[in-house]
């Protein structure tokens, strides 16, 4: 088993990475939560016919009382109708101040199980069980939780830490193609922006199986870039934003597929080779041959490296970059590549960002 702390002011918590954790959990989760009685598990319909089993009767035999909430897989499920039903069934089970929330699965159900866990009696504690190597690298780790409003994705949530991430990497063999690949994404972004030895690592095991047979140390060498940059800058205001790599653009090529036709991972990839793109274009860094090495690894995965836009989709386009969270006013902070490995947030006009994207796509702005 491998082990991280994140650090943060005046809470801490630990990343355990293993296989067959599920099956452990209870005995890990009782020491970072002693006066927890009950624990409520959010899940999906995906994850719970496969891992429920394993992971109640691990709670219940360290004393646990045990609630399960079933969702829709699927992103539809992060929504404000969703998560009041959380609240209520939270109520309905008595959970109180002293209890926890426990989230088993990918990204949308640590999202939402998140946010009802920050906003259930002010605040309970929480543990990330993320069962998809998206989750497990990225948005299990850092305290971001939220819901999606009709305007777009992930726009009211809030920073709240889990109290354990507990990953399992047994739970990525059940996982189809799409869905590993879209982890992938997430992976090789961590390579670009922060680590250019683990991009090189990465480029020479370009397929599922040669990543599997490294995972712990790819997952571990994730989640510590990660809480690195986490320690330094919680409320993503400064250096955390290097994250955002691929998201500003990713965020409308979801929005312009209904969170349907394009998966996250896919519209991140797509996302990156245009920032990657823009970034050249505007003399800002990297190099052709560097996007060539990040077009070809995408690809390895089967992960798209453009996305067409359509007239449809390019108002779609202008709307979600002018609501993107890094923004203020009419400036907005775009990632761009240095060199591959080492990544800066440039302070840009809405404006401007949208004339470089009209370029590249053939169109105008305004």
């Amino acid at each position: 088993m491998k082990s991280l702390s994140v650090s943060l002011p005046g809470r801490s918590y630990d990343i355990l990475i293993g296989s067959g954790l599920l099956a452990q959990a209870g005995q890990h989760l009782r020491p970072v939560l002693p006066r927890a009685r009950k624990l409520f598990v959010v899940t999906d319909s995906n994850v719970a016919p496969i891992y429920l089993s394993t992971l109640v009767p691990a709670l219940e035999h360290c004393g646990f009382e045990t609630a399960c909430q079933e969702l829709p897989a699927g992103e539809s499920s992060k929504s404000a109708a969703m998560l009041s039903t959380l609240w209520e069934n939270m109520m309905d089970f008595g959970l109180t101040r002293t209890d926890a929330v426990v989230a088993l699965g990918g990204g949308v159900v640590g999202d939402l199980a998140g946010f009802a866990a920050a906003t259930i009696l002010r605040g309970v504690d929480f543990v990330q069980i993320p069962t998809t190597l998206l989750a497990q690298v990225d948005s299990s780790v850092g305290g971001k939780v939220a819901i999606d409003l009709q305007h777009g994705k992930n726009l009211a949530g809030a920073f709240w830490q889990p109290r354990l991430v507990l990953m399992d990497p047994d739970t990525l063999d059940t996982l189809d193609d799409r869905t590993f690949a879209d982890g992938m994404a997430e992976v090789i972004k961590y390579g670009c922006i922060l680590d250019r030895a683990f991009f090189d690592f990465l480029a020479l095991r370009p397929s599922r199986g040669e990543i599997m047979e490294e995972i712990e140390h790819v997952l571990y060498t994730c989640c510590d870039l990660k809480r690195s940059v986490v320690e330094e800058d919680e409320r993503d205001t400064g250096r955390r934003m290097l994250l955002n790599f691929g998201h500003t653009v990713g965020h409308a090529f979801e929005k312009m597929g209904h969170y349907q036709t394009w998966t996250h991972g896919q519209a991140v990839a797509a996302g990156m080779c245009v920032a990657a793109r823009l970034g050249l274009s505007l003399g800002i860094g990297g190099s052709e041959e560097e996007l060539l090495s990040l077009t070809k690894l995408l690809q390895a995965f089967d992960l798209p490296v453009h996305i067409p836009c359509s007239d449809t989709d390019w108002a779609v386009m202008v709307e979600t970059i002018g609501l993107d969270k890094k923004g203020a006013g009419e400036s907005i902070r775009m990632i761009f590549l240095e060199a591959l490995g080492r990544a800066a947030a440039v302070k840009m006009k809405k404006a401007d960002v949208l004339e470089q994207l009209a370029a590249l796509y053939g169109r105008t702005f305004p």
